[in-house]
C-alpha cells in the first residue's frame, strides 16, 4: 500500500512530513522530518537532541540496521514508526556548547522561518521548531533576519537554556527575557542593541545565566544592575562604545572570563579585584586605558592572561605591581602548555602591554 503511495508521489506528497518515535536511552523523542529524508539527515536531527555525533549513532528499524544513504520512504518507515537509537561509546559530544553544521532540513526550516517574519511580522514559528526548542533547550536563531524576537521564544519559558540571536537586527531585549528563568547562556552578538533599549531589570533577574554575550553592538554603558548576575562565568562585550565598567562588576565572583577589548574605556575600576574567580583572560586591548588598579595580580591570583596590547599601559609598570611574580609564573606556565598548539617565539611578556622604548 505505502509502496503504491510512493510509486504516484507528486511534489507535494515528496515534502510530506512524518512523525516517527526514536528510542534512546529510556526515553522516546518525537521528530518530524520529511519523508524523502535521509538517515544521515535524521542523525543530524538528533545530534543536538541527544549530544551524540552522527558517526556514533546506529538506528535499528524492525531488526535491520539503517545506513546513511537510505531515505525513510525507502526504509519503509511511515507517520508513527518506532526506531531504537544506539550510541557508541566515546562519541558523545559531552556538555557545553553544541558545535554543529546544521543539518539541511534545520537549515532550510530556519530559511523559511526567516523569510516568513521578513514578509509577515505577525507569523508564528513553525510548531515543530516550537516544540524541538522546548524539548532540548535550545533555541538557535542567528542570522534570521529578524528585528525583533518572536513571541514563541518566549513560549519556552523555563526550558529554555540556550538562546542564540545573534547576527541579527535586534533593537531591543524587552522584559519578557526575564520568562526564560533557567536560561544559561545568552549569545546577543552583532545586533543593533543599545543599553537604553535593553531591559536589565528582566536580563538581570537570569540568576543562572553563564555566559552573557553582547559583542558588537551599541552598547554606551553597562548598568550597576549588572553586578546582580552573581552566577555569571563569562562577559564578553568587545567591540561596543563603552567607556568605563561599573565598579559593581567587582560582585561578579564567579566571573572567569571578561572580554571587553575594542570600546572607549579610560580606566578599569579597583573593584575588578574583587572579581577573584578570573583565571583566564582579562581582554582589554584597543582601548584608551591608561593604567590598572594596582592590586590586580594580588586580588585575582588565579589571572594568568591580560591582553592590553594598544593601550597606554607598559611592562614596567606591570612589573612594580604587587603579585606580579606569581602572576608572571601563570602566564609562562600557560603559554608552555600551548607550544604544540601555537608557534613557538620569544618567552618575553608578549600577552600583557607593549614595550616602549
Amino acid at each position: 500500500m505505502e509502496a503504491g503511495k510512493a510509486a504516484g508521489t507528486d511534489s507535494g506528497e515528496e515534502s510530506r512530513m512524518i512523525k516517527v518515535n526514536v528510542k534512546f536511552g529510556g526515553r522516546s523523542i518525537p521528530v518530524e522530518i520529511p519523508l524523502d529524508s535521509t538517515v544521515r539527515d535524521l542523525k543530524s536531527i538528533l545530534q543536538p537532541l541527544t549530544n551524540v555525533l552522527p558517526r556514533g549513532q546506529k538506528f535499528i528499524f524492525k531488526g535491520k540496521v539503517l545506513v546513511d544513504e537510505m531515505t525513510m520512504r525507502s526504509s519503509e518507515i511511515i507517520n508513527g514508526s518506532k526506531i531504537m537509537l544506539m550510541a557508541t561509546q566515546g562519541l558523545h559530544q559531552g556538555d557545553g556548547p553544541i558545535k554543529q553544521e546544521a543539518p539541511a532540513i534545520e537549515k532550510n526550516l530556519r530559511r523559511r522561518t526567516s523569510e516568513l517574519l521578513k514578509a509577515n511580522k505577525e507569523v508564528s514559528v513553525p510548531k515543530s521548531q516550537l516544540e524541538r526548542w522546548k524539548a532540548t533547550g535550545v533555541i538557535a536563531l542567528s542570522e534570521c533576519n529578524l528585528k525583533a524576537i518572536p513571541e514563541e521564544v518566549w513560549m519556552c519559558g523555563p526550558s529554555a537554556r540556550l538562546l542564540d540571536l545573534s547576527h541579527n537586527s535586534l533593537l531591543q531585549l524587552p522584559d519578557k527575557i526575564a520568562c526564560l528563568s533557567s536560561m544559561q547562556k545568552l549569545l546577543l552578538n552583532a545586533n543593533d542593541l543599545s543599553d537604553k533599549l535593553i531591559s536589565w531589570e528582566g536580563l538581570t533577574s537570569l540568576k543562572s545565566l553563564t555566559i552573557l554575550s553582547l559583542n558588537q553592538n551599541c552598547l554606551a554603558v553597562l548598568p550597576s544592575a549588572i553586578g546582580a548576575l552573581t552566577s555569571l562565568r563569562q562577559l564578553l562585550v568587545e567591540n561596543n562604545k563603552l567607556t568605563c565598567l561599573p565598579t559593581e562588576i567587582g560582585l561578579l565572583t564567579n566571573l572567569q572570563i571578561l572580554k571587553a577589548a575594542n570600546n572607549r574605556i579610560n580606566d578599569i575600576p579597583a573593584s575588578i579585584g574583587e572579581c577573584i574567580s578570573l583565571v583566564e583572560a582579562l581582554y582589554t586591548s584597543n582601548n584608551g586605558l591608561r593604567s590598572l588598579p594596582s592590586t590586580l595580580f594580588k586580588m585575582c591570583s588565579q589571572l594568568s592572561i591580560l591582553d592590553l596590547h594598544g593601550t597606554e599601559v607598559t611592562m614596567d609598570v606591570l612589573r612594580q605591581f604587587e603579585g606580579w611574580d606569581d602572576f608572571d609564573n601563570r602566564r609562562r606556565l600557560k603559554h608552555q602548555k600551548q607550544l604544540d598548539f601555537r608557534v613557538a617565539g620569544s618567552a618575553e611578556f608578549d600577552e600583557g602591554a607593549d614595550k616602549r622604548y
